[in-house]
């Protein structure tokens, strides 16, 4: 008996165990939240780059990607909408970190030498 109650109890553990890692956490469903299409529009406010540029990002699982295949776009966002990106086109990067709260977003970026930087602000689209 004794053994039949141990071998319940360690099948009980193991079955909670692996529901509890499938299971999404609060955390990851937060960060889904923000899961969708972004339209991303850069303004320099220091140095000698484009004025403006805007790109198409997606973000999936709280992961950032480009939208488009001539650009690579490297980031993540957190569950309070922290997010922190890396841009690169035509050998030329950028970083910008900032916050995402329901549809909008903002925050600040500069060139990887540091010779740009300015603000940019993200709508999610449809």
């Amino acid at each position: 008996m004794k053994n039949f109650l141990r071998s319940i109890y360690i099948v009980t553990i193991a079955v909670l165990l692996v529901a509890s890692a499938s299971a999404p956490s609060d955390a990851a469903r937060r960060t889904r939240a923000f899961d969708g299409q972004w339209s991303v529009v850069i303004y320099t406010l220091r140095g000698d780059c484009d004025r403006s540029l805007r790109y198409s990002v997606r973000i999936v699982d709280g992961f950032v990607q480009a939208d488009q295949q001539n650009y690579q776009v490297a980031g993540a966002v957190s569950a309070n909408g922290t997010i922190r990106v890396t841009v690169a086109e035509g050998g030329r990067s950028a970083s910008g970190f900032g916050r995402l709260s329901g549809n909008n977003g903002r925050g600040q970026w500069r060139t990887s030498t540091g010779e740009c930087a300015g603000q940019w602000m993200a709508t999610r689209r449809g």
